[in-house]
């Protein structure tokens, strides 16, 4: 990692779509900025209630829906979701919207003082597969990017999240089930650079007590957003191809088991965790974890509702290498022990759901057509 150097690159939410940046971006030095400044500031987790709640990378899989459950506990102007997209008429006309790139340090601390911010839910990043075929890129917004919000949220005395993932862990990890802590080592740039994430998010809590929290998601399935590059992406697109043709090619082995979950199972937990008193975390990153199944396991459930469909399997190799280096499931008795995580869908619950929630989206698209 080069110290200082100043990179012109392009800028990307989490839902992987490139935008070129304004200005350059800042170097790539995590030292962190006017200690003596920020150790000075109250800490904001002295005041839970009512916090101004900004989200990066808020277009992508997680970001709306997290801000539509926090609107609803902590108010429509108190959640500001963020990205470098233009979002829809429904978004934007739903509660706050602002531009903020991960890479403008600049443009991120204005926001943060103007809006008075006093959480950061730090979504933006490149997903596993997409990152791998930029990966310059993906170091750039997921290492510089995170970077910033780090600097920023001890400057200010954020709560900061930051998710990690699945892909955290390599093939030298304990598989079945993979613990809280234990060796590592990911294959990916996605997974190296979520690492990072975790330690230096621990770092900064116990070099500055910096709030910092962060859980590992499994593989996230949502009706809400297209598929965003990860690598169990699949669970999301076949049931988009199921409604549409009857028919899916999958880019896994039918037989490869990994961690799953509801994306409202996703988003509550993530909510708990922000909620849940300090005084309770005997960790500052959790696994958590809903289900774990393989291709065929989904197909089956699915061919209960769609007797018809057909699914073919055509394993991709950069993808199938990805998840043969994953858990197959996650270890989070921590989780449940510590602050109380327990999941609502299962396999079969998520299946009805997923199929219900995309009907109803492809009606309203065939109305406002016709």
């Amino acid at each position: 990692m080069l110290s200082g150097v100043r990179l012109c690159v392009p800028s990307v939410s989490c839902s992987g779509t490139v935008v070129r940046l304004r200005g350059a971006a800042r170097g790539m030095s995590w030292a962190p900025r006017h200690i003596s400044v920020r150790n000075s500031i109250p800490s904001s987790s002295t005041a839970p209630e009512s916090p101004r709640v900004l989200i990066t990378g808020g277009l992508g899989q997680l970001g709306i829906g997290l801000a539509r459950l926090l609107r609803k506990q902590y108010g429509t102007e108190n959640v500001i979701l963020s990205d470098i997209k233009k979002p829809s008429d429904e978004v934007y006309n739903s509660g706050p919207f602002v531009f903020a790139d991960v890479m403008d340090y600049g443009n991120l601390r204005e926001l943060v003082t103007n809006k008075r911010i006093t959480w950061l839910v730090h979504y933006s990043a490149l997903l596993s597969a997409v990152g791998e075929a930029n990966v310059a890129l993906a170091r750039s917004v997921n290492i510089t990017g995170l970077h910033n919000v780090l600097d920023l949220s001890l400057e200010h005395s954020l709560r900061l999240f930051v998710p990690s993932t699945i892909g955290a862990f390599g093939p030298t990890s304990p598989r079945d089930p993979a613990p809280d802590l234990c060796i590592q080592r990911p294959r990916t740039i996605y997974g190296v650079s979520k690492v990072h994430s975790e330690l230096m998010g621990e770092y900064f809590h116990h070099k500055y007590s910096l709030d910092f929290r962060c859980l590992r998601y499994p593989g996230i399935i949502s009706g809400d957003t297209e598929p965003g590059g990860g690598t169990t992406d699949y669970a999301v697109q076949i049931f988009h191809d199921a409604l549409t043709s009857g028919r899916f090619e999958c880019y896994l082995r039918a037989d490869t088991r990994l961690p799953m979950m509801h994306i409202s199972d996703c988003h509550r937990a993530t909510l708990e965790f922000m909620q849940a008193p300090a005084s309770q975390l005997s960790l500052r990153t959790y696994n958590i974890a809903a289900m774990s199944f393989t291709p065929e396991q989904l197909v089956a459930e699915l061919l209960i509702h769609l007797p018809h469909l057909q699914v073919t399997y055509k394993p991709d190799p950069v993808r199938q290498a990805i998840a043969d280096s994953w858990p197959m499931s996650f270890d989070d008795s921590n989780a449940r022990r510590d602050w109380g995580w327990r999941p609502a869908f299962a396999l079969a619950e998520m299946v009805t759901d997923m199929l219900s929630t995309i009907r109803v989206q492809k009606e309203g698209r065939h109305l406002q057509t016709s």
